[in-house]
């Protein structure tokens, strides 16, 4: 299981590790999460004295889109949570749930270029 683009020619590879150009790579191949992206930005970091939240909205921001720029492997990830969140079964449900969030630390793992 990987979220690398490696031999799939239609998912775009990341963009360099700043927000300027994860903003722009989110504008352009998934633009479902701008409206979330913007909000966050505005809300914890534009007006901020205090670039130590930089890092963590970088790391979220930088998971979501790897995931979400490869349509298969963000419908994978929604998919095992929607199933947790219907489950009656705790031990099948907190395995969904750590199968779903071993895909997002992956993501966020994802280099620029891949």
């Amino acid at each position: 299981m990987t979220t690398a683009a490696a031999g799939k020619p239609d998912i775009p590879p990341m963009p360099e590790r700043t927000p300027k150009a994860l903003r722009e790579a989110i504008a352009q191949h998934a633009p479902q999460l701008l409206r979330d992206f913007d909000a966050h930005w505005r809300r914890d970091i534009a007006d901020a004295y205090d670039l130590a939240p930089v890092p963590a909205f970088m790391a979220r921001w930088w998971g979501e889109y790897a995931i979400a720029r490869d349509p298969q492997l963000e419908q994978r990830v929604h998919r095992l949570e929607d199933e947790a969140a219907d489950s009656t079964d705790f031990d099948r449900a907190k395995a969904l749930l750590e199968e779903a969030g071993h895909i997002r630390r992956l993501a966020r793992q994802v280099e620029p270029g891949q």
